[in-house]
């Protein structure tokens, strides 16, 4: 087209012999101009499109890559970082959700004095690995072997938040145990003249107690329980959320639900004396949950996203906290939260009959009978409390505030560090390839489902302020207060009910 133009001036101006003997009018100059003008802004509108198409395509071939070009890689190179795609990080997003305001706690032991290399070492006695960051990469040393794969998805976890946060996370060294039980009890490390014995070994772990000081850091079924069939989190959250919609609370049955294993934990089996019979009715419906038949079934009747058919559900601890306690609480049912003893990293944050209701771990029968008969006679005020949590889940439990809140801790973790990280002799560089390449069936399918495919174009949520100690003893008396009153509810309806069994 330009050339066309060109071609075409050259004509005008050579074979008019007006336009030789006076100049060209400014109209017909203005037609000329406006003419290149055009042609010349097709050109860079195509050229830029092309370019946009060009990113676009190569970012996507790169958010799908896996070079498991060996069909069983284990090394780790530095040619992976260079077809890692890098992209600028926006601005800070908004505030962190309220349960990241426990980080704090959770570091408040070691917060004086910081946390020597001994204090680590430590930690070693119960640690399944250790782990370190250094320059951005992920270095493990492996002590013992875990239950199933909780180990594995634990140190993929790790993985994936540098994959999102590539250079954010700083150099540390942390020991991690995959136990249920946490083991750290302040007593016994009592602080001594030397700094170096100043406290507890600093032990990471997925759930803690009131007597203990193990930190609490997310399971590792966020990134797939391959042994049970449960997807990444990412993906149950939606398919829970689909489950949701196909039955209204009005519309479910009005009894509670629970289904799991009984034989993990006595409070459990004391559970199981709560269901219905030719005799008796709490208002419960109880399933025993053998997961050997299961998994030789192919887990057809293990669908997550397809049990939320009650009004209610309960939730009750095993040997030590549940992984089934947030996707009880994703199904829109009432959770009936059965007291609990441990807690994980974002439980402490919900409320009684905002987020669940209260039962007493003592005479459950009684206690889920009154909350069942309660929700029934108070039906708004009961989805009311189902659909809070279930919006907690959907929007403050969401993967990307779930690696924010490890990014919190670890950077927060490293700033007490008073050494500097190291990487054993023989510790196993940690990369996509070298994991997920040599896995095979659900455990290989879920690491490509929760494998972070680029980096985050946001930078980490902003930290809350931590609690000041009258607002944490305010907090806790409020819980308190919420789960007394309801007692005295169910203590006033036994009063004037007639119930034989």
């Amino acid at each position: 087209m330009q050339r066309f133009v060109k071609e075409r001036s050259k004509k005008i101006l050579a074979g008019s012999s007006l336009v030789k003997q006076t100049p060209l009018s400014p109209l017909l100059l203005l037609l000329i101009f406006l003419i290149a003008t055009f042609v010349f802004s097709l050109r860079c509108t195509w050229t830029v499109a092309s370019t946009i198409a060009s990113v676009s395509a190569k970012r996507l071939k790169l958010e799908a890559r896996l070079n498991c070009w060996n069909g069983n890689e284990t090394r780790c190179s530095k040619e992976e970082d260079d077809s890692y795609p890098v992209f600028e990080t926006e601005a800070e997003a908004a505030v962190c959700p309220e349960y990241f305001r426990w980080i704090e706690e959770d570091l408040r032991a070691w917060k004086e004095r910081g946390i020597s290399r001994e204090m680590v070492e430590r930690g070693r006695e119960s640690a399944h690995f250790r782990l370190v960051v250094k320059k951005g990469r992920v270095y493990v040393e492996r002590y013992k072997k875990s239950i199933q794969t909780r180990d594995v998805f634990t140190m993929w976890a790790f993985l994936q938040l540098l994959r999102r946060y590539p250079g954010r996370v700083p150099d540390l060294e942390l020991m991690f145990d995959c136990d249920d039980l946490p083991v750290i009890r302040p007593r016994q490390y009592h602080p001594g003249p030397k700094p170096n014995v100043s406290g507890p070994p600093p032990l990471f772990r997925y759930c803690g107690d009131r007597w203990t000081e193990d930190i609490v850091f997310p399971d590792w079924s966020f990134w797939g329980w391959a042994e049970i069939n449960i997807r990444p989190w990412e993906q149950m959250l939606k398919e829970i959320e689909n489950g949701n919609r196909r039955i209204k609370w009005n519309d479910r049955e009005p009894y509670a639900y629970w289904k799991g294993n009984p034989f993990v934990a006595e409070t459990r089996q004391d559970l199981l004396k709560c269901n219905v019979s030719s005799t008796q009715d709490w208002n419960a419906r109880l399933f025993v949950q053998d997961w050997i038949q299961e998994s030789q079934q192919g887990f057809n009747k293990s669908n997550l996203a397809s049990q939320c058919t009650h009004r209610y559900k309960i939730y009750i601890e095993g040997y030590a906290w549940s992984v089934s306690e947030k996707y009880i609480l994703a199904c829109d049912s009432v959770t009936l939260l059965v007291k609990p003893r441990f807690y994980d990293f974002f439980i402490r944050s919900l409320q009684p009959t905002q987020h669940y209701w209260p039962i007493r771990d003592k005479d459950k029968c009684k206690s889920i009978k009154h909350a069942v008969d309660w929700g029934n006679s108070h039906k708004q005020e009961a989805e009311k409390i189902g659909k809070a949590a279930s919006k907690f889940i959907q929007e403050e439990l969401k993967m990307d505030y779930v690696y924010d809140y490890m990014f919190h801790l670890l950077s927060e973790y490293a700033k007490l560090l008073r050494f500097e990280a190291r990487v054993p002799e023989g510790a196993e560089e940690l990369c996509v390839e070298s994991m997920a390449c040599r896995r095979n069936g659900l455990e290989k399918k879920f690491m490509i489902e929760s494998m972070v495919k680029e980096p985050s174009t946001k930078a980490p949520c902003s930290l809350p302020p931590p609690f000041h100690p009258t607002s944490l003893r305010l907090f806790n008396a409020n819980k308190l207060n919420l789960i007394r009153r309801v007692e005295r509810w169910e203590d006033n309806y036994w009063k004037n009910t007639t119930y034989h069994h």
